[in-house]
């Protein structure tokens, strides 16, 4: 057994430090438990500050909204005449230039007359000539008459003088035919415009000789005249477009209470709305497409519409009367339906649950708002029933604000869809 002293003496001094450490553990815990603990009390203790969201706001309008329908179009003309020549003859003059513009009744073409005006003089001395014996056979007429009266002739020398003044009537009336028939061919000489229009290209010059019913080679179709010139009418001027067949009561509606405006819009910065009417309304469905063929006329003084333009049209046949609007952005979609975030007293917001009717140009026209609230236009993504909300005023939003963008609505709407 050891019974050495210093043994026992740093056995003893090891088990005071391992003492030691423990307690100096336990205090050093003790102090971090009650000095969160005290903290944890601090943070208790302040009064919580709800956060408020920054959002942009606008007010609900009430005001006549315009539904607006758009479509994209054709410019068509509404009539193109190929002139064509109707007797063999020489062109003599060419009155016109390709490209321009012609009224009704100018004149276009002179082709050698020459021919025709020598059958149409042959045509009247035949006439003068008949008519001569015809006048001839009234007064012989006349004298057998009264010498049968007279019982000095019989009746087959009267019934041969009335065979002789019938033919020469006969005879008459055949050639005063043939002069209105020789003035006509005569009239075919010169060729005038028969609408007013644009010209076309000229493919003949003068010394070209130009024939009615002409066969063209390899052509199935029968022989016609070569085109001289082909006319179009710019002014007025049609817009082919079609519109879905839901859209056809509407259109009729409207049509039957007056003119439908139609508008277009040409591709080019700064030129204004071209208004016109709707003219047709075509009398069946396409079945393949579902879409009705719809034609508006446009005055075209400017021509400025040219035919084969593709363009877009928009129409307003109806009308909603005294319209809650809004800004687009305000409407927000909830599981079941959409609604709006009001801002009601101390900037908290509360839902109010809307119908929307029509979206058209950054606007929405809804069912179930009040005019005049205040409403959440942006930050809405961030909202809860009962947030505090501040007003601020996004980048975008600095030069036109979204009452702004109500207020001018009717400037440019276009038309996107249909709710309801």
């Amino acid at each position: 057994m050891d019974n050495n002293p210093q043994t026992k003496i740093t056995t003893h001094a090891k088990r005071n430090i391992w003492i030691i450490l423990l307690c100096l553990v336990a205090i050093i815990v003790i102090f971090t438990t009650s000095f969160w603990y005290n903290q944890e009390i601090a943070v208790a203790a302040k009064p919580v500050v709800p956060q408020k969201i920054q959002i942009v706001s606008a007010i609900v309008k009430k005001h006549d909204v315009p539904i607006k329908l758009t479509a994209n179009g054709t410019v068509i003309s509404q009539q193109t005449v190929e002139v064509r020549p109707q007797l063999s003859a020489i062109v003599k003059t060419v009155h016109i230039k390709e490209g321009q513009f012609v009224q009704k009744g100018d004149k276009l073409f002179t082709l050698d007359a020459r021919t025709e005006s020598a059958n149409l003089n042959k045509a009247e001395a035949q006439l003068a000539r008949s008519n001569a014996d015809f006048e001839n056979a009234i007064r012989n007429l006349k004298r057998q008459k009264k010498l049968f009266e007279q019982k000095f002739i019989s009746q087959a020398a009267l019934d041969t003088a009335q065979k002789d003044f019938d033919s020469l009537k006969g005879k008459l009336d055949f050639d005063k035919a043939f002069v209105q028939e020789s003035r006509v061919a005569h009239g075919f000489t010169t060729i005038t415009a028969p609408i007013s229009g644009r010209t076309g290209s000229i493919p003949v010059h003068p010394g070209s000789l130009v024939q009615p019913n002409i066969a063209i080679p390899g052509s199935v179709t029968q022989p016609r005249s070569a085109v001289l010139v082909s006319i179009t009418q710019i002014n007025p001027i049609n817009i082919r477009f079609t519109l879905p067949e839901r859209k056809l009561l509407i259109l009729q509606q409207a049509l039957a209470k007056g003119d439908v405006t139609v508008s277009t819009e040409l591709d080019a910065a700064g030129e204004p709305l071209i208004e016109g009417r709707l003219i047709f309304i075509d009398n069946a469905v396409d079945t393949q497409s579902g879409s009705i063929l719809i034609k508006a006329e446009f005055p075209n003084q400017n021509k400025k519409l040219w035919p084969g333009m593709f363009v877009n049209v928009v129409l307003t046949p109806e009308v909603i009367i005294d319209a809650l609007t809004v800004p687009v952005q305000a409407v927000q979609t909830g599981p079941e339906n959409k609604f709006l975030y009001v801002i009601g007293k101390d900037n908290k917001v509360e839902q109010k649950t809307i119908i929307v009717r029509l979206v058209q140009d950054g606007i929405a026209v809804v069912e179930g708002a009040t005019p005049g609230t205040k409403i959440v236009v942006e930050g809405g993504q961030n909202l809860r029933p009962g947030s505090t909300v501040i007003e601020t005023q996004s980048p975008k939003h600095e030069t036109k604000s979204s009452n702004n963008v109500i207020n001018n609505y009717t400037d440019n709407y276009i038309f996107n869809k249909m709710l309801g």
